[in-house]
């Protein structure tokens, strides 16, 4: 398909609230799939969208520019007739009238809209406002961070899902002490579950990591403005002067209260991501194939391009049946690669498939009452690409979430 051209408009065929790596998916999927009415981009950062992965690892580690991970230039966009609008926060949404308003004042209305509004990082009780506390959403989370970071002697990073074991990896490659604090038994453990967590757990203490499980936090402690420590459950004081808050992220929904769609922990939808007549939404905070139960929220990167895609095709018209993806999240840590399809819930049964633990290089099999639900490979990516395929077309996957 040649470029296409489309004037900004008070009225798009479709507007995609949101420009991260859901919203921008489906925009680039609309016209890739042929699609020649208007799009519209819009999303509250006045900056370009970025990448997410990188910002905990390469950016933060300084070895790549906070452009590098850049989803897209804008020139990207110009070329495909995307009307890219940032700086532009959605404050309401007026459903039956199809248009939304703006924190400036201004009004779009749309033909269809898609929701890919995301998460808001979730912040510690108190004080959270303080000098040298952070948390990581985009790049200039990540520029602030890290310019800590570089004269930091005691980091602590509260929780140990995937984004704070990598903010904890890449602030001890730079020299801190670094301690990780976690209220579950292990690190990475719903990702992983505990068996496979504890494996995390050595590769932390084993590059110098104090790891801190079962241990809650009760508040900052400062001086003059400025964090000094963390203090927790018990009563411990763990210095720091930079703190890294990784506690999860809740999804950014409270503009649409009281537009008539259903919102719990996310923005409900059908098997097919439609949420109401002529709404979609994506990513982060799509809880997608509600029926009988709650549906299924996915937060990773992988679900977000998939997700952002499927509904550029239903879109378009041409989806092949509900969206049912096998959930695909990976990390790096020190050099290892960790890379889980499916889902491994406390209850699995795991064994290793091939290689061995020793060797550090491995694929697990994580089943349910004998059905395979998750797979995890440890420096293997090759031969978990390969056992993924035992995935499709299982229920379970999702199932087991």
């Amino acid at each position: 398909m040649g470029t296409v051209v489309t004037a900004a408009r008070a009225v798009a065929d479709v507007l995609v609230v949101g420009a991260a790596a859901a919203g921008t998916a489906v925009a680039e999927g609309l016209r890739h799939g042929g699609f020649q009415g208007s799009v519209t981009l819009v999303d509250a950062d006045p900056e370009l969208p970025s990448d997410r992965p990188p910002l905990s690892k390469q950016v933060l580690a300084g070895r790549w520019p906070p452009e590098r991970a850049r989803l897209r230039e804008r020139s990207a966009f110009d070329a495909l007739g995307i009307d890219l609008r940032l700086g532009l926060r959605a404050v309401r949404a007026d459903l039956p009238g199809h248009r939304l308003a703006f924190a400036d004042g201004s009004v779009l209305g749309y033909r269809t809209l898609v929701l890919a509004t995301g998460l808001h990082a979730r912040l510690l009780p108190g004080r959270q406002r303080l000098a040298g506390v952070h948390t990581l959403r985009g790049a200039d989370d990540s520029r602030r961070l890290r310019a800590d970071l570089a004269s930091a002697r005691s980091v602590v990073v509260v929780g140990a899902g995937v984004l704070g074991c990598e903010i904890a990896a890449t602030a001890r490659s730079l020299g801190p002490d670094v301690t990780l604090v976690e209220p579950a038994p292990g690190p990475m453990e719903r990702l992983l579950g505990p068996g496979l967590g504890a494996h995390i757990a050595d590769l932390h203490t084993g590059h110098g990591v104090r790891l801190l499980t079962s241990t809650t936090v009760a508040g900052l402690v400062a001086e003059a403005g400025r964090v000094t420590g963390v203090r927790t459950g018990t009563g411990e004081v763990l210095r720091a002067d930079t703190v890294a808050v990784a506690v999860g992220g809740r999804p950014a929904t409270d503009w649409l209260t009281g537009s008539g769609l259903t919102l719990d922990d996310g923005v409900v939808c059908d098997a097919r991501c439609r949420a109401a007549e002529d709404v979609y939404a994506v990513g982060d905070i799509a809880r997608f194939g509600a029926g009988p139960g709650r549906g299924v929220r996915l937060e990773n990167r992988t679900n977000a391009t998939e997700q952002g895609l499927y509904v550029a095709a239903e879109l378009l018209g041409a989806a092949q049946g509900p969206y049912r993806p096998v959930p695909y999240v990976w990390s790096d840590q020190y050099g290892v690669r960790v890379q889980v399809y499916g889902s491994v819930p406390a209850s699995a049964a795991v064994r290793i498939a091939e290689g061995s633990v020793a060797d550090r290089r491995f694929v697990a099999h994580a089943e349910v009452s004998g059905r395979l639900v998750g797979v995890v490979g440890w420096n293997s990516p090759g031969r978990v690409r390969t056992a993924r395929a035992l995935l499709d077309g299982v229920p379970s996957a999702l199932s087991a979430l």
